[in-house]
């Protein structure tokens, strides 16, 4: 029977689910699809109010790239929660 817990190979439990930087990587995830999809069908009167810059293609695409780097972030650096030893528990008795 295996009594470790997942990640305590690497000297700690994993605590990516609660890691700030999953939940903003989805927020910019959605954003970026909204505005992408919004910058892909946008009209010439549209364009011209922005001086020709497509900004929602843009921008939609910059916060794909920077959720992409979270999550790269997130999957190569992930977060180590220290392990409970009984030396502290038994000292503080």
């Amino acid at each position: 029977m295996n009594t470790e817990t997942p990640g305590s190979e690497r000297g700690g439990r994993s605590g990516s689910v609660f890691d700030i930087r999953v939940v903003i990587a989805l927020l910019f995830t959605i954003y970026g699809v909204v505005l992408t999809g919004l910058g892909m069908f946008q009209s010439p009167e549209e364009l011209d109010k922005a001086a020709g810059v497509n900004i929602n293609l843009w921008s939609g695409l910059g916060m794909l790239a920077f959720s992409g780097f979270l999550a790269c972030w997130v999957a190569l650096r992930p977060v180590r929660m220290p392990e409970e030893s009984s030396d502290t528990t038994e000292n503080s008795e």
